[in-house]
């Protein structure tokens, strides 16, 4: 599954600048607010979805080549995360959604946790 076809279906926000999304492979999800669950258990290529939107997150998923964050429930990065996460390649999306629900569409949709 590739990035683009994620934004379109769940309609997600994108907040950093735009890359090829469609150019974007996912190979798995990963779901969890707690950073120290993130760097243990997701694998490289996942899609990370959190309600975290401190400048930890890109942090994180740079340092496990993770490609995109969604950040759930309308939360917002500030700039400075947001300057980081451009300088790093990590593309960061918003939706008002709740964490289960995204969950639950990229579930359908078939991508799957490792």
């Amino acid at each position: 599954m590739n990035l683009q076809k994620v934004i379109e279906q769940l309609e997600l926000d994108c907040l950093t600048e735009p890359v090829d999304f469609g150019s974007v492979d996912l190979t798995f999800g990963y779901a969890s607010d707690m950073l120290s669950c993130v760097m243990t258990g997701a694998q490289h290529g996942s899609l990370w979805v959190t309600l975290v939107s401190s400048l930890n997150i890109v942090a994180v998923a740079s340092l496990l080549e993770l490609p995109a964050v969604i950040i759930t429930e309308g939360a917002r990065p500030d700039q400075e995360t947001l300057t980081r996460a451009n300088q790093q390649g990590i593309t960061l999306l918003s939706t008002p959604l709740g964490s289960f629900e995204v969950i639950g569409r990229l579930w359908e949709m078939g991508l799957r946790g490792q």
